[in-house]
C-alpha cells in the first residue's frame, strides 16, 4: 500500500533562485544536490526516456528540499530546445500544490516578501472546509508556478469524512 506523497518535482528556471524562494517563503531546507552544476548534465536518449523529456533536453542540476513535516520538493533546472510556460489551473496535469501555514496572514506576507505574488488576499474556506479561522489563497512564484496557502484550524467539517480523515501536516 502507498504511504503517501514522498515529494513533488518541479522544473525551475534557476535552481539557486528557486531554492532561495522556498527557503524564504516557507522555511524549506536544502537536503542534497543529486546533480551538481559542476558535474556533466544528464542527457541523451536514456535520460529523455526515463524522465519523459523533449529530445535534446539536458538536466543541468537537481536539488531535494524538505518542506516542514510534509512531502519533499525536488527542483530540476533544465535546458531544453522547447519549454512551455508554467501550467494554468485550466490546463491538464498538476495545477498547484498547497502549503499548510498556521497563520494565513503571516504566511501570505512571507510568500510575498520572498518574491511571490498573491492572486487574491486570503479568503474564507468554502463548503466542508469552512470553519472558524479556515482561510486560503493562491499565489504565483517568481517563475509563475501556482501555490496555494491554506490554514484549517477548525477541523469540525472533516469529522464526517469516510473512509479516513483528511491529512493535515503535524506542527513543526
Amino acid at each position: 500500500m502507498p504511504r503517501g506523497i514522498d515529494h513533488v518535482g518541479m522544473t525551475v528556471p534557476d535552481l539557486e533562485a528557486a531554492s532561495t524562494f522556498f527557503v524564504n517563503a516557507f522555511g524549506a531546507v536544502p537536503l542534497y544536490d543529486n546533480l551538481k552544476r559542476t558535474q556533466p548534465p544528464f542527457s541523451g536518449p536514456d535520460t529523455e526516456k526515463t524522465l519523459g523529456l523533449v529530445k535534446g533536453t539536458q538536466v543541468v542540476t537537481m536539488r531535494m528540499m524538505r518542506l516542514g513535516n510534509g512531502a519533499g520538493l525536488e527542483l530540476f533546472e533544465m535546458q531544453a530546445p522547447e519549454q512551455a510556460k508554467p501550467a494554468r489551473a485550466s490546463d491538464l496535469g498538476l495545477q498547484h500544490f498547497a502549503v499548510y501555514v498556521d497563520d494565513i496572514q503571516a504566511g501570505a506576507k512571507r510568500f510575498t516578501d520572498a518574491g511571490g505574488v498573491l492572486l487574491t488576499e486570503p479568503g474564507k474556506q468554502l463548503g466542508i472546509e469552512e470553519g472558524k479561522g479556515n482561510f486560503f489563497c493562491y499565489g504565483r512564484t517568481p517563475w509563475g508556478m501556482t501555490i496555494e496557502l491554506l490554514c484549517t484550524p477548525d477541523r469540525s467539517g472533516f469529522d464526517t469524512i469516510e473512509p479516513q480523515p483528511r491529512y493535515i501536516p503535524p506542527p513543526r
